[in-house]
């Protein structure tokens, strides 16, 4: 039975607010303060809990190694010397924020019937360019199954590609044949705009889709130029239903007007510039929810509780409460951490719809096995990080032992460090 799974990236023990990526504005903000990577990890711990009180199929990713002491071994240095830039790039917990791993296709839409999964470059920043080969090892051990899943390498250097961030997919239900949606960066004007078009159409090939039923939209410079460096920060899509601010696309009008042609029942939610401005939208990450259909049907937008700050945002939610669209539902996670370096509930996970049977079920997410994490994190994920504890050996030593207890206590040997 297909259904939707959110698999989120655990918070790793390294997290702190290095300021590494442009045209993020809350990890520029944030720059230099002290992060809190055992309440992080926590706070996305108690947002899977929720999921799955909601009756949701629920996995999750594990935290890379840090500091990477291969990639940094590749460009001749270690931990012991690396200039403070290359250290705090190899230092980066990043890598909970799953929507980047990869582009996930469910099987109806593909040709030979499979879920194709294709790992994300992330060529456009350096701290989060050396994830893929972790992130593949993830992917090729959860979707192992190779009569239900294709996993693909990444799309060559050339062309940067961020992942399931950048893409949409809409359908009557899950598990029905889907219409995808590729967004592409057309310039950000002093910010990069991080996803090619060329490679969103090389994994669309890859993906074996229907050109007939595949969608390829420019998202707005002016977006990106307000701080919507990918396109689930203006814009989120679930089932028959997009939610959009109409500022999200460089062409709203032609794509509304494919996907209506092109999707049963479409229904479009946008949010206008006169009630939610962009920088209103990408201060509250109001896009940058999970649109969740629930298994009793209906549709909740969960949202992180900084949207509750910003009153343009929350008269608009008022409006969504009131059943004057096709969200009925609205809720909160509380994901702060996560939120003051730059990444939202969409962020933490990635969607990949699938028989859970055929997923490896270490990687599957259950209370007991929620609270195992927990166990660990308490004990070994360090309560906080200043920017100057980032060169500490002692620091690196007690990262790795947090890395090797979470992986022992989830029994993954595979993902223990060389």
């Amino acid at each position: 039975m297909l259904v939707e799974i959110n698999f989120d990236g655990i918070v790793g023990p390294s997290h702190n607010y290095a300021g590494l990526s442009p045209g993020n504005l809350a990890s520029q903000r944030n720059r230099g303060a002290t992060s809190h990577p055992r309440a992080a990890a926590l706070q996305g711990l108690e947002k899977m809990r929720a999921n799955l009180h909601r009756g949701l199929a629920q996995g999750f990713f594990l935290p890379q190694p840090r500091p990477d002491t291969a990639w940094l071994a590749a460009l001749g240095c270690s931990a012991a010397d690396a200039p403070p830039a290359l250290l705090a790039a190899a230092m980066s917990a990043s890598p909970m924020w799953a929507a980047n791993a990869a582009t996930v296709s469910p099987a109806p839409d593909c040709a030979d019937g499979r879920c194709h999964l294709t790992v994300a470059n992330l060529r456009s920043m350096a701290h989060r360019s050396h994830e893929w080969p972790f992130t593949l090892r993830q992917l090729e051990l959860a979707f192992s199954d190779g009569q239900t899943f294709a996993v693909h390498g990444p799309v060559p250097p050339a062309f940067g590609d961020e992942g399931a961030a950048n893409h949409m997919r809409l359908s009557a239900g899950h598990a029905a044949p889907g219409v995808e949606v590729f967004v592409y960066g057309c310039g950000g004007g002093a910010f990069p705009a991080r996803q090619h078009e060329q490679a969103s159409r090389a994994v669309a090939r890859l993906h074996r889709l229907d050109p007939a039923r595949t969608l390829f939209a420019c998202q707005s410079a002016n977006a990106i130029a307000a701080g919507a460096f990918h396109n689930d920060v203006v814009a989120v899509a679930n089932g028959h239903v997009l939610l959009a601010h109409e500022q999200a696309f460089e062409e709203p009008a032609a794509l509304y007007a494919a996907l209506r042609a092109a999707v049963p029942e479409f229904e479009l939610v946008e949010v206008p510039a006169a009630l939610v401005t962009l920088e209103e939208a990408i201060g509250s990450y109001l896009f940058n929810a999970q649109l969740l259909s629930l298994p009793g049907g209906g549709m909740t937008l969960l949202l992180p509780t900084d949207a509750k700050e910003i009153p343009a945002v929350v008269r608009w939610l008022e409006h969504v409460a009131a059943g004057n669209s096709a969200i009925r539902e609205v809720d909160f996670a509380d994901v702060r951490e996560s939120m003051a370096n730059g990444g939202g509930p969409a962020c933490l996970r990635l969607r990949v719809v699938a028989d859970p049977a055929t997923v490896d079920p270490r990687f599957l997410a259950t209370a007991t096995k929620l609270n195992r994490i927990a166990e660990v994190v308490e004990a070994r994920w360090p309560e906080s990080i200043a920017p100057a504890e980032l060169a500490d050996p002692r620091l690196h030593a007690r990262l790795r032992d947090a890395h090797e207890a979470l992986a022992d206590a989830l029994d993954l040997p595979e993902l223990c460090q060389a």
